[in-house]
């Protein structure tokens, strides 16, 4: 990333794609996250080929329908919920920014009305 603003230092991983699924931006925590696969090197590599079956054929289906995802996972005994948004901007696709949030084991529920 070019700018040192607050998204790099908050302790989420943000990955961000164009319409086409080639990775444009990952923050510090992101890189971090996928140092194993390369980091901040993966910018500029499509993310379909960054997943395994049966997720790439899921991520390529996002594309087409341009609808959110939203997940929980367990990776290295921490559980995280994961956010895929499609961006928009003016009424056309730009892409998707995954967001990927720690969370505790039991989180609280609360109804808010």
């Amino acid at each position: 990333m070019t700018t040192d603003n607050w998204i790099n230092h908050a302790a989420i991983a943000i990955t961000v794609t164009d319409a086409s699924g080639i990775i444009t931006e990952m923050n510090l925590t992101s890189s971090a996250t996928f140092a194993a696969d390369g980091g901040s090197k993966l910018v500029g590599s499509n993310v379909l080929t960054c997943h395994p079956e049966p997720s790439r054929t899921k991520l390529a289906s996002m594309y087409k329908t341009r609808q959110p995802n939203h997940y929980t996972i367990r990776k290295n005994g921490q559980k995280k919920i994961i956010h895929q948004i499609p961006l928009f901007k003016e009424g056309v696709f730009q892409g998707y920014a995954e967001i990927s949030i720690p969370i505790p084991d039991h989180l609280p529920h609360f109804d808010r009305n």
